[in-house]
């Protein structure tokens, strides 16, 4: 088992082991906003079991500030996958003109019903603005898609979240504004303050939180646990918080 401290105070344990015999850490590769992709190439086919702990120390302060030329800015303002900004602009610019991401957020809080059978992996933003309902991966992508569609930067975070009910992964938006990413959460199932970011991208198909490059592998189970020490924060949803 590897055992790092981290240069952000992060104590993390992750074992990989395939037919309980374990492996070597797999290679990391970073991606964007401080995240890291492991690849990982077993030898000869098994069982592989993935388990990673962590303990995290939330950084003191506001996170720094990112000019608007940053190429992160930019490609938050694109059309992705699942997010075709670029279909909602004239929708968009009736319901939303002059919002900012905590009220596009929450617009998008009020449309919507929380239902795991509503959608499937393949439906975009337009897809689940016309059905209505979703979990917290379309919440985000119909947020991320309007906002991008009023000309707000933003993108998806998939984060450890404490307090989520049923535990899971999940999904939020980071919105650019005043030189700082924000945090919303259109589902407002888990208190902000409290997450931890896992991966960044455009939009589902840069944060999947596992893939099959080569081969063939069936996903049997995943179990997540967040938890944090002492009581949960209260978040009003509307003051602005940020991510480290």
């Amino acid at each position: 088992m590897a055992i790092a401290q981290t240069a952000d105070g992060v104590e993390e344990r992750f074992r990989v082991s395939l037919d309980g015999a374990e492996l070597e850490r797999p290679t990391e590769v970073a991606t964007p906003a401080g995240g890291r992709l492991h690849v990982l190439e077993p030898a000869s086919p098994g069982r592989l079991v993935v388990s990673y702990e962590a303990d995290v120390v939330p950084a003191e302060g506001p996170a720094g500030s990112v000019g608007p030329f940053d190429i992160e800015v930019f490609e938050a303002l694109r059309q992705s996958r699942y997010c075709p900004s670029d279909q909602l602009a004239g929708f968009a610019a009736t319901e939303l003109a002059g919002a900012c991401g905590a009220d596009v957020a929450a617009w998008v809080n009020r449309r919507m019903s929380y239902d795991i059978w509503a959608t499937n992996p393949y439906d975009t933003a337009v897809d689940t603005l016309t059905t209505g309902a979703g979990v917290c991966r379309d919440f985000a992508h119909l947020t991320i898609a309007m906002c991008r569609a009023v000309g707000i930067p933003a993108r998806l975070v998939s984060v450890y979240a404490p307090g989520l009910m049923p535990m899971d992964f999940h999904a939020v938006v980071e919105v650019y504004e005043e030189g700082r990413w924000h945090i919303v959460d259109p589902t407002r199932l888990a208190p902000r303050q409290s997450l931890v970011r896992i991966a960044t991208g455009r939009d589902a198909a840069d944060t999947a939180f596992v893939d099959t490059v080569s081969g063939q592998a069936t996903f049997e189970r995943v179990m997540v646990t967040a938890t944090v020490a002492g009581l949960l924060p209260r978040d009003d949803h509307v003051e602005p918080v940020t991510l480290a």
